[in-house]
Parts: structure tokens; C-alpha cells; sequence
């Protein structure tokens, strides 16, 4: 008996949105003071560091929970399993359901409520509910339904990441350009012949670390807002990302017994090229090896970082051969990492 991915939906927002688009912005420092320079150059400069060309958003009719049912449909028809047969629904967010226009997030019911009620199933035995647990959120709950299966409490489970993260940044803070929105979605099952989760690690730091991710004011200090929106300290949550994702990749394949050499890819949390890079090429430093070429599919270029959504999002996108350049077959051997708030970090190791 193995626990498997058997099949995996995701959900890509239709608008577009471009570095263009942000030329028309204000954008202010923390103190509420002004740039040195105009928004061309800062706006070229965000791209050299996180590699993000543009962006999807949600529509307006669209919540966080209607993007996590559509990725979950397509996840459930991929891997052919009649919903009814589901014994979990694990939905990782972080915000709730945004409604457009507003910073409130609503989470009663809970989104995995909603999404089992979009999806109409009507066994009451299949358990829903919802995981905050930063970025890393969408593996957290991988490694959970893992544990479950493992445990013979559940044969099947659904796990989906969703955000609609454009719902919840500070327009005048520069940071609001990396914020994306999106779903993904896994189903974990046990399976005679299937792939394998082999190892997993998860890890929580708070004695300095807990407020890098932080809900804060506008930094335009001129209006009257009382909303609050997603900030960030970018440069701590690159030095603690770089230190302690490698570590946690390493342990994890350790445990797993499996040769660093056997790795096909490493879908990493898409939250900054750069810092997606340095973390790799730091993992492959602990082994005295370089980084291998086409090992780090990426996707932030295009779509930015929807938080939970990004790793089931790119996961799905190589799997259906969507991304060019990046394939996987079965039999390959692949790492699974994330950081976010919290702070939190996790990796897995899984044999496809």
C-alpha cells in the first residue's frame, strides 16, 4: 500500500494584470514618504528581484471558496472518484472569502464547508474544514491527509490551496505587485501500484520570527482608512527562507533515503525567483553539488504569488504538460517546499 496524488485541478483567474498597470500608482515607503524614483524604475527593479512580469486576479464575482471549487472539480475528475467517497475536505487559506471591494475576510461557515457544498456531496461523514498555516498551508494539509490515510482513518482526501490575495494589499505599498490569486487542488488516496509520499518535515518559528508576515495600515497616512491590509519585512523573510528552507529540504530527503542525485524536480512555494533560487542552489550546496539546470519549474513570471496556490498550481501545470520545457513521469522522485507566515516551513518528498 502506497498514498498517492492520483489526480490533481487547478484554477488560473482569466484577468491579467501587468507591471504596466501599476505605472498609475502612488507608491510610498513605510513612514508614508515618497520614492527617490519614478515608478518605471521601481517597477523594473521588482521585476529583476522576483521575476514577476505579470499577474492573475480574480473577477469580481469569484470569492476565494468559488476558485477552490473549481480547481476541486477538476481534481476530483482527474483522478475519476466519485465525491461521495471523500473522507476529508482540507481547504489552506489565509484570508477567508474576500468579497470584492472589501478587506474582511469571512470564514463562517469555514471555505471547506462551502467548497463540499458547491461540490453538492452529501455524505456527512466526509469531514471539512480549513488550515492557516501561511504559504506553506496547501503541503501542510498534504501532510495531514498523509497522516490520516496512514493512520486508517481515511482512504481518500481532497486538498486544496486557494487565495484571493489582490483583495488584501495596500495599493500604495510596493509589495502589492508580487500578490496574485488562484487554486489548486490533490487527491490523496491509498493505492496498490500508485506514487509515494515518502518523507515529510514541518517546522514553526516564532520567538523572533512570528511577525514578518503581518496584517498593517495603509502607509498613505494622508486618508482616512481604517482597513488593514498584507505587509511584510521582504529582507528577514529572505535571510530566515535561504537559512532554514534548505535545512528542512535536507532532513526531509534524508529520511527519505533517497539519493539527492534521483531528484527529477523541486516544486518550491513561488514566492520570489531570486529567493526561490538561492534557497535551491543552498540545498544543493549541503550535498557539495551545483544546482541542476530545468530542476526548479517555475511559474511566478506569469501568474505572481497566490500563497497556498502557487505549489498545486505549478504541480498541476507540469503534470498536464502546460508548462514548456518541464515534464515529470512516473517513477521520478520530487521535493515539495514551502515558507511562509508563521514562520512556517515544510517539505516533502514524493515518488510520482
Amino acid at each position: 500500500m502506497s498514498i498517492s496524488i492520483t489526480g490533481t485541478g487547478s484554477y488560473i483567474p482569466s484577468l491579467k494584470i501587468t507591471n504596466k498597470d501599476f505605472n498609475n500608482h502612488k507608491f510610498l515607503n513605510l513612514d508614508g514618504s515618497t520614492f527617490n524614483h519614478d515608478n518605471d524604475v521601481i517597477i523594473e527593479k521588482f521585476k529583476a528581484i522576483t521575476g514577476i512580469e505579470e499577474r492573475r486576479y480574480a473577477t469580481k464575482e469569484h470569492k476565494t471558496s468559488n476558485l477552490a471549487f473549481f480547481a476541486a472539480e477538476k481534481a476530483i475528475e482527474n483522478a475519476q472518484v466519485d465525491k461521495e467517497t471523500l473522507d476529508y475536505i482540507i481547504v489552506a487559506h489565509n484570508f477567508g472569502d474576500l468579497t470584492y471591494g472589501h478587506t474582511q475576510g469571512d470564514t463562517l461557515p469555514s471555505l471547506a464547508t462551502r467548497v463540499k457544498h458547491q461540490l453538492q456531496i452529501k455524505n456527512p461523514k466526509c469531514v471539512a474544514y480549513d488550515l492557516i498555516f501561511g504559504c506553506p498551508g496547501w503541503l501542510e494539509g498534504m501532510i495531514q491527509a498523509n497522516a490520516f490515510i496512514k493512520s486508517g482513518i481515511a482512504t481518500k482526501c481532497l486538498v486544496i490551496g486557494a487565495e484571493t490575495l489582490s483583495r488584501v494589499v495596500d495599493d500604495f505599498d510596493r509589495d502589492s505587485m508580487i500578490y496574485s490569486d488562484g487554486a489548486g487542488a490533490a487527491i490523496v488516496e491509498k493505492t496498490e501500484d500508485g506514487g509515494e509520499i515518502i518523507a515529510h518535515d514541518s517546522a514553526t518559528f516564532t520567538v523572533d520570527e512570528a511577525s514578518y508576515l503581518f496584517f498593517g495600515k495603509t502607509y498613505n497616512k494622508e486618508i482616512d482608512d481604517d482597513n488593514y491590509y498584507i505587509k511584510m519585512f521582504g529582507r528577514k523573510i529572505y535571510e530566515f527562507a535561504v537559512t532554514h528552507v534548505p535545512k528542512a529540504m535536507a532532513t526531509c530527503l534524508d529520511e527519505s533515503g533517497v539519493n539527492i542525485d534521483e531528484v527529477k524536480k523541486i516544486f518550491i512555494h513561488q514566492a520570489n525567483e531570486k529567493m526561490d533560487e538561492a534557497i535551491i542552489k543552498r540545498f544543493y550546496k549541503l550535498y557539495k553539488k551545483d544546482m541542476p539546470e530545468g530542476i526548479m519549474p517555475m511559474s511566478i513570471s506569469k501568474l505572481g504569488n497566490s500563497s497556498v496556490a502557487t505549489i498545486p498550481t505549478l504541480f498541476d501545470l507540469v503534470k498536464q504538460g502546460k508548462l514548456e520545457n518541464q515534464e515529470i513521469k512516473k517513477g521520478d522522485v520530487v521535493i515539495f517546499a514551502s515558507v511562509g507566515a508563521g514562520m512556517n516551513v515544510n517539505a516533502m518528498v514524493y515518488r510520482i
